[in-house]
């Protein structure tokens, strides 16, 4: 069956609290996740909230990758969408993994764009 993009949504528990609010450090895993996924990274926007907690997106040229984070519950909620075949977003959720130092994690993937039955559509001039 033929997909547009792979949609990884993850919710990571038991995260290092100091990790999680720490928004130079967040974006730099974000980003680095990104990379060893084997996606081209366009640009990032991050916010450090008061009195805690960062979201933040990387725009890759496939897609992006998101972040929320709430320290005070060792949470934080992460989308991973990727299009095309050449980028994993499972080495990013590793990445992530690790760098969170997640205790716990739940994971859903999603395939966007399944176009098995859709016609493809013809422009006119």
């Amino acid at each position: 069956m033929k997909r547009l993009g792979r949609h990884l949504l993850v919710e990571f528990y038991g995260c290092d609290p100091e990790a999680l609010n720490d928004v130079r450090g967040i974006e730099e895993t974000m980003v680095r996740a990104a990379e060893e996924a084997g996606a081209t990274v366009i640009k990032s926007v991050f916010h450090l909230f008061n009195p805690h907690g960062v979201s933040g997106v990387v725009v890759i040229a496939e897609s992006h990758l998101a972040i929320h984070t709430w320290p005070e519950y060792g949470y934080a909620a992460v989308d991973l969408f990727t299009c095309g075949e050449s980028v994993d977003p499972w080495i990013a959720f590793e990445h992530l993994k690790e760098k969170l130092r997640a205790e716990h994690m739940f994971t859903m993937e999603i395939s966007r764009g399944q176009l098995h039955n859709v016609p493809v559509l013809q422009h006119k001039p």
